[in-house]
């Protein structure tokens, strides 16, 4: 499972620079499509989930090895 969302925490990094830069064109045009700046919201959510996520693993492996010492 871990080494699951490791990859896909990559993959999301990806997908957001991907729709961060797409954006940045779309928005550079003369005239520009205003919407289009909501895109990388959604990967960028998805990133902070999956962060956090891997962010919280070595405490909760921690705390697990803890409990089993006693």
């Amino acid at each position: 499972m871990n080494k699951w969302m490791r990859q896909l925490h990559r993959w999301l990094a990806i997908a957001f620079t991907v729709t961060v830069v797409a954006t940045t064109v779309a928005l550079a045009r003369e005239d520009p499509i205003i919407w289009v700046s909501y895109v990388p919201l959604l990967p960028l959510a998805l990133l902070f989930f999956s962060g956090l996520y891997l962010f919280v693993l070595p405490y909760r492996a921690k705390r697990r090895r803890d409990q089993a010492a006693l």
